[in-house]
């Protein structure tokens, strides 16, 4: 399967993943609104998914899969599923002493997430509670980052991109179903959606089984002491657990922004928390489908390439990614600046969602939409940097960032409040992506291909044309005023949507840009 169609098939899974995401949010939305109680849950929730981003997803993927793919290029698959099984081995012993601990020390956890909860006593009990019943989720994902890692290795890329529906249908069945039934019992109804989070992990974890036994790689976990000692001593582990420090510290700084993002909003307004991860999940949406795909894709074959010591299809791999995120990512950054309230109005205002949370989304939806063009681009270069078994240099990059991000909440935040964090977020992933782009082309191991001057004027011209459609048709409908009328909201939306991508791709066309080109590379 060429690159393509694996980042196309990767995209089109993340799509269904993002659509029964909004789904679920709707839901959330319209059954919860934005309260004491939603902040609980939000908060609850967010630690075992920091821990996941830490842990699963971020420093452990980012140190595992290079390491996997140049045994697979170098050893051979009979030495690869060795590695596996004793990474496998050393994995569930940390995930089971990770658990207890976490489940047991969930009131200084959330305490140190989000302070702020105290104003209201009952919503920081219902964020410890929640938390207990969530934290075991970091082990399911933990071990269905190994899955994917494996499965991305060997090109089967559908199951890992698949998976994370499975969460958002476990997550709507629990808002759907189990929230009035809790009710009905007498228990909080936000407290059914920590046991749909827990029936979306095992979910997830147990389709991952079926695809590793088709190729053979299910690893054999090793559940005695001794078991332990040899996988630790494996000098794949070793190589692998060397890396995850900087990609730890690197992928920490990260999540410290957000730490620290949700300890400010949580001294805010109440509902602040939640605009911002409404918003999140809106402004993830183009991020996962591009920015994702690309990189599940391509990092595997960038530590291939950079393994067999082939220099220049290296170089032609990030800059065939980087011109698909200039393509895609800046028509989507013109759309959450010009078309936010549209969106956010179609998508959450229903029920306990008011006009004024509309409001206060849309505008950290726009905080974010500044800085998509780098937020999609860092999940391209990044890997570059990854591939060549190089973290220390993202870390570096990362911690300087947090530094100036911190320093932008200082002078946002007391104009802007929570719409303050999402732009400094927003900028901070511009200087990220851009300083990442000059460490590639000062190494040497990024020459962009001929041809991006005309490209991006390309690329400019439609995204203008583009603007003045979407600004035309934001400030010419009442997006809020449909009252009884949500299908027709809907539809006028999808007609808007249909109209914007045509305009776009059509300008593109009538400039010369052949997009088949993309196709073929």
């Amino acid at each position: 399967m060429s690159l393509f169609k694996s980042a196309s098939l990767v995209s089109l899974l993340t799509l269904a993943s993002r659509i029964t995401g909004l789904v679920r949010e709707l839901l959330m939305a319209s059954t919860f609104g934005a309260s004491a109680l939603t902040d609980a849950f939000n908060v609850a929730f967010r630690i075992p998914n920091l821990l996941r981003r830490l842990f699963a997803e971020g420093a452990f993927s980012q140190a595992f899969v290079p390491v996997l793919a140049g045994a697979r290029a170098t050893d051979g698959d009979e030495a690869t599923r060795e590695l596996v099984d004793q990474i496998a081995t050393v994995l569930v012993w940390a995930l089971l002493v990770t658990c207890v601990l976490g489940v047991a020390a969930s009131p200084i956890l959330v305490w140190a997430m989000a302070s702020g909860l105290k104003q209201s006593a009952h919503g920081f009990e219902a964020a410890v509670l929640m938390t207990r019943w969530m934290f075991p989720y970091i082990g399911f994902m933990s071990l269905v980052a190994l899955s994917a890692g494996v499965l991305n290795t060997w090109r089967r890329f559908a199951v890992p991109a698949a998976t994370p529906v499975l969460l958002n249908v476990a997550m709507i069945g629990a808002a759907w179903f189990g929230a009035p039934w809790f009710e009905t019992l007498g228990i909080e109804p936000i407290y059914a959606m920590a046991g749909g989070v827990m029936l979306g992990g095992m979910l997830q974890l147990g389709v991952q089984i079926p695809a590793l036994l088709r190729i053979g790689m299910l690893p054999r976990v090793g559940l005695r002491w001794s078991s332990l000692v040899n996988a630790w001593n494996h000098p794949g582990t070793r190589r692998v657990t060397t890396l995850m420090l900087p990609a730890l510290l690197g992928v920490s700084v990260a999540q410290i922004s957000l730490l620290i993002n949700t300890q400010i909003a949580s001294h805010l307004v109440t509902g602040s928390v939640s605009w911002l991860t409404y918003a999140d999940r809106l402004m993830e949406f183009p991020t996962a489908m591009l920015g994702v795909a690309l990189g599940v894709v391509l990092l595997p074959q960038l530590a291939a390439a950079r393994a067999a010591g082939d220099g220049v299809r290296y170089s032609q791999l990030l800059d065939w990614g980087l011109r698909l995120v200039v393509l895609l990512a800046v028509p989507c950054a013109v759309a959450l600046l010009t078309f936010a309230r549209p969106l956010v109005a179609v998508l959450y205002h229903y029920g306990a969602f008011t006009e004024r949370d509309v409001q206060q989304t849309t505008v950290a939806l726009m905080g974010y939409g500044a800085g998509l063009l780098g937020l999609v681009a860092i999940k391209v270069l990044a890997p570059g940097f990854y591939a060549r078994q190089d973290i220390r240099t993202p870390v570096m990059i990362a911690i300087v960032v947090l530094l100036l991000t911190q320093a932008m909440n200082l002078v946002f935040v007391p104009y802007l409040a929570h719409a303050g964090l999402a732009l400094a977020i927003g900028i901070g992933a511009m200087v990220n992506a851009l300083w990442l782009l000059i460490g590639l082309r000062r190494r040497g191991a990024y020459q962009p291909s001929p041809g991006w001057g005309l490209f991006s004027l390309q690329v400019v011209a439609a995204s203008a044309l583009l603007t003045v459609f979407l600004l035309w048709v934001a400030n010419s409908v009442n997006w809020t005023g449909f009252e009884g009328r949500a299908l027709e909201r809907v539809g006028l939306l999808a007609l808007c949507v249909v109209g914007a991508a045509a305009i776009y791709f059509v300008a593109l066309l009538l400039s010369g840009l052949k997009l088949r080109q993309f196709v073929r590379k």
